[in-house]
């Protein structure tokens, strides 16, 4: 799996853009990073390792909104977190 180019899916981390939500389970996650990658310009590491939007103010850490043209990279992430700690709204 390679990491999805949002590049021509209009502007980055616009809400008006947005297709779906990513929730991530911070009771499963563990860090791993597997989502950060195939979700690289949505998703980055925190300092602890554990996925946060790249885009996106903090107020809702657990919720990133997933942009037109990333929702195959998602439900990637999803489908592979070896925690099961994302799910898409």
């Amino acid at each position: 799996m390679s990491a999805v180019n949002l590049g021509s899916v209009g502007r980055r981390g616009d809400p008006a853009r947005a297709s779906r939500t990513l929730h991530i389970d911070w009771t499963r996650c563990d860090g791993r990073g597997l989502c950060t990658e195939l979700l690289a310009e949505v998703l980055v590491r925190d300092e602890w390792g554990y996925p946060v939007a790249a885009r996106q103010a903090a107020g809702s850490r657990s919720d990133v909104l997933i942009p037109d043209g990333a929702d195959a990279a998602a439900r990637d992430a999803v489908a592979l977190c070896p925690r099961q700690a994302l799910r898409l709204r």
